[in-house]
């Protein structure tokens, strides 16, 4: 759970800033789904009043549209340091799926997200993620040998199968990262995906 933090000399409690509702609203989509975000409930999640809010936000969907944005830059970052890395190709496209195969907030919000492709706030910006990760994945499948076309063929068989992934995941029918089988998993995986 957010708090608004506290002023340690003082000891009172500072007011949220724009960037802790965003982060808190993607926290909830990530756990309950985007029906789940309001208001209301989110203040109290942050145990705040909800008057607080539109000192910020005039409502609900500006939240949304900030909190999907604040998502993408952090995702955009994420990408940028995984295409700065040193590594060679395949060393980068097996640390994409080892990645990816861990559940973490952002892969939750992706796939909350997933479910409101036609949201006029949702729809553009999965799109422009979607097609980033698959550029990155494409480049990298390049760099091994592929050509342009295959590369681009296999870039999307490997993001359809991540995509596949998180909803098994969110289902429990593949092995969670704390089973014994995980590492197994994944790696046959990364020698179906990546390896010739």
């Amino acid at each position: 759970m957010v708090k608004s933090s506290t002023d340690r000399s003082t000891g009172d409690k500072l007011p949220l800033t724009p960037a802790d509702w965003e982060q808190a609203a993607l926290a909830l989509i990530a756990e309950k789904g985007m029906a789940a975000l309001r208001v209301e409930p989110l203040a109290r999640r942050l145990g705040i009043t909800k008057g607080s809010f539109y000192w910020h936000f005039p409502g609900r969907d500006e939240l949304l549209v900030r909190a999907v944005e604040r998502w993408e830059r952090q995702d955009r970052q994420h990408l940028k340091l995984s295409l700065s890395t040193a590594s060679a190709p395949a060393e980068r496209l097996a640390d994409f799926v080892w990645r990816t195969s861990r559940q973490t907030l952002t892969h939750r919000v992706y796939a909350a997200l997933c479910a409101s492709p036609d949201h006029p706030a949702i729809g553009p910006v999965l799109r422009r993620v979607t097609e980033r990760r698959i550029k990155y994945l494409a480049a990298a499948l390049e760099e091994l040998g592929l050509g342009e076309c295959p590369a681009r063929h296999r870039a999307h068989l490997m993001y359809s199968s991540f995509v596949g992934y998180l909803q098994l995941q969110a289902q429990g029918l593949v092995p969670d990262k704390d089973e014994p089988e995980f590492d197994s998993y994944v790696q046959h995986v990364i020698e179906a995906l990546i390896e010739d």
